[in-house]
């Protein structure tokens, strides 16, 4: 599909549509996401909501798990009820509506609150969804350029998280938060209008309808199961906070927990139910358990830049670049920066050394790398025990998780197709999400050892957790790979 023959870069021209609906939605998403825990924690004189720190990186834990974990629902939605198209569209209204909330200037919180619930909603439906579409755009057997098709969708998401924070970060300094949340429901405002401007005509049958929508009766009853759940979790929060326990801090805990019992159900529901896995699947899926744990480890300690790492950004480090004064969110732009860098580099790597490096072996490099990353931390927090410290250790931090990144992301999905149970090939895909999920949820929970223990140790904690994890990796790795009969996973840009 080619909108009356133009293409981009030699791509059908709805991958333009996407492409830049995508950056927007990144945008929106990496901007509040670089100034949430800093306005968590800032004192209500300062537009702030007052916490502590560690009820902050709680919170922005437990917020960025849902947004992988509503993945699932969201694709669902998309496959039964609305079709994918549809999907992205309402997301983004909903994304930007809650953005709109997040933004309004008032002391209260309960407007934060519903704007964080909005978004998250919103990202389910949009976030799964969008990258169907660009799948949509070419033949089945055309994967040669779905892949380049993917890697420039990659650039636009990439680059929306890089502007974001310096944009935002700049608005918000000054404790103008509200303005900076504004700046991100703007951004989803242009990438909702593009999508639903340009993609008139470029879209025109690509994702419209759902794949198998559900019958009359079928609907009917979902929608009396979602108001039911819905009712009982309000009443039980009710119920909770008129006995004077209930807490944000003891919430986060509860959510922590739901969110871990969700992969421990579904591996469960697929190991031990009737489902005629042959001796072959279950062997693969105990490979991937292990994967999966790997995963969850390594997205614990990468997805604390938001928070942690953000905390020592603002308080720990003098925030100069070549003499350039720059505001503690900006350092989240380092991140995507060196994977627009290096995506490429990687990418001419692991062509070069084929099947000589195993996935086992990608996993566990990734799980050292990030634990490197925080040896590098417990460095630059033991220096700032004596005064601020440079914002370059900062740098050199994302530098390395970047490589560990570029080592586990891209073949996720790939392997998690590949080790999936024939029963069970679509459900899977989302299996890949959940690891971020718990990883978020568990990593935002870690927080609260900084009550116990020094900074210094705290890093050297976690880093010492992923270390030992990839180094029994490195052990165990011609066991997995015999399990998972691997050969060769084809690999595809990391989409987060």
């Amino acid at each position: 599909m080619s909108n009356g023959g133009r293409t981009f870069f030699g791509h059908p021209w709805a991958l333009a549509t996407l492409f830049g609906t995508e950056m927007w939605e990144r945008f929106s998403w990496y901007g509040l996401r670089a100034i949430l825990a800093t306005f968590m924690v800032a004192s209500p004189a300062n537009q702030g909501l007052g916490m502590t720190e560690e009820t902050a990186q709680a919170v922005v834990g437990v917020y960025g798990a849902l947004i992988y974990l509503v993945a699932l629902p969201g694709g669902w939605i998309a496959d039964r009820i609305l079709g994918p198209r549809r999907s992205v569209f309402w997301g983004g209204f909903v994304i930007m509506c809650g953005h709109i909330s997040m933004a309004i200037p008032v002391t209260t919180p309960f407007f934060v609150w519903t704007g964080l619930l909005l978004i998250i909603v919103g990202t389910g439906l949009l976030k799964p969804n969008i990258s169907v579409m660009v799948g949509k755009l070419y033949p089945e057997e055309d994967d040669a350029r779905r892949d380049a098709g993917f890697s420039l969708f990659y650039l636009g998401i990439n680059l929306g998280a890089f502007f974001a924070p310096i944009v935002v970060g700049w608005l918000a300094a000054g404790d103008r938060w509200h303005l900076g949340f504004g700046a991100a429901a703007v951004g989803m405002a242009l990438g909702l209008l593009q999508y639903a401007w340009g993609g008139r005509r470029s879209l025109r049958g690509i994702g419209e309808r759902p794949g198998v929508p559900l019958a009359p009766h079928e609907l009917r009853r979902v929608v009396l199961v979602v108001s039911v759940a819905v009712v009982v979790t309000a009443i039980a929060l009710a119920v909770w906070a008129a006995t004077g326990t209930f807490t944000l801090s003891r919430f986060t805990v509860v959510m922590t927990v739901v969110i871990l019992a969700v992969p421990v159900l579904y591996f469960g529901y697929i190991m031990l139910g009737s489902h005629n896995l042959s001796e072959d699947e279950r062997a693969r899926m105990k490979a991937y358990i292990w994967l999966f744990v790997a995963a969850a480890i390594f997205w614990m300690i990468y997805d604390l830049a938001p928070s942690k790492l953000l905390f020592f950004a603002q308080n720990n480090t003098d925030l100069s670049l070549f003499g350039i004064p720059i505001q503690a969110a900006t350092t989240q732009s380092f991140n995507p920066l060196f994977i627009m860098i290096f995506v490429p580099v990687f990418a001419a790597l692991w062509v070069k050394l084929g099947t000589r490096v195993s996935t086992p072996q990608k996993f566990a490099f990734a799980l050292v790398m990030v634990g490197l990353s925080f040896v590098v931390m417990a460095l630059a927090a033991a220096l700032a025990e004596s005064g601020r410290v440079s914002v370059w250790w900062l740098v050199l931090v994302y530098l390395v998780q970047v490589f560990g990144e570029l080592s586990l992301s891209p073949v996720g999905l790939s392997v998690t197709t590949k080790l999936a149970p024939q029963a069970f090939k679509g459900q899977m895909l989302g299996l890949w999400f959940i690891a971020v999920s718990v990883g978020d949820a568990v990593g935002g929970q870690t927080g609260r050892l900084g009550n116990v223990m020094s900074q210094p140790a705290y890093y050297l904690l976690l880093a010492a957790m992923a270390i030992v994890a990839g180094l029994a990796l490195f052990m165990f790795t011609r066991r997995l790979r015999g399990l998972m009969a691997e050969h060769h996973v084809p690999e595809t840009p990391p989409i987060r």
